[in-house]
């Protein structure tokens, strides 16, 4: 299976970097990753010390934002998945109107018009008209809308665990099952 990665500027890079640790722990997934020039610094200011260099080691391929001639560029590379994680708003605009000026939205655009999974978890609250057409225009393209929105029914205990949470539902969306949380057990309470 290849998955590919994009990491964009908005507030949530804890969310990609979690994304590739839980895509490595998984045999026969190769990941394919594109950081861009501000989730670069997204990456410097979120994850606790962790540089872009250390973000590209967890994947098995990184590709630079200008790079629009990449593998993952093309519609006749076969990849069976990307996720945006965080997506800003910026980037969603993008790919909503089909502005594929660098690789994210190039690469997005790809899996649109191949018919692959692509899921945008977005990162921007509160949304007004403008940000909520977008999302409709990506929706329309056939993308998926997920903002990491925290779950509380896991009685999570530290934010990793909601990170974590998050991230996994947003693989079994994209179609990698192997990622999945542990399922809900319908229990109430203690």
């Amino acid at each position: 299976m290849r998955v590919v990665v994009a990491m964009t500027g908005a507030s949530g890079a804890p969310y990609g970097v979690r994304m590739l640790r839980v895509l490595r722990e998984l045999p026969d997934v190769e990941t394919h990753l594109v950081i861009s020039r501000s989730a670069a610094l997204t990456i410097a200011q979120e994850c606790g010390g962790l540089t872009p260099a250390d973000v590209a080691d967890l994947a098995d391929v990184t590709h630079r934002p200008s790079a629009v001639g990449a593998t993952i560029a093309s519609g006749s590379y076969p990849v069976d998945a990307m996720l945006v994680a965080p997506c800003s708003i910026k980037t969603l605009s993008a790919i909503a109107h089909c502005h594929a000026d660098d690789l994210i939205p190039r690469a997005a655009d790809v899996c649109l018009k191949e018919g692959r999974p692509l899921v945008l978890m977005v990162r921007e609250t509160p949304l007004h008209l403008g940000h909520l057409r977008a999302m409709t225009a990506a929706t329309e393209a056939g993308a998926v809308i997920m903002p990491p929105v925290p779950a509380f029914y896991t009685l999570p205990a530290t934010v990793d665990d909601l990170v974590d949470h998050s991230v996994r539902r947003a693989l079994v969306r994209a179609g990698v099952a192997a990622a999945a949380p542990r399922p809900w057990d319908g229990r109430v309470g203690g």
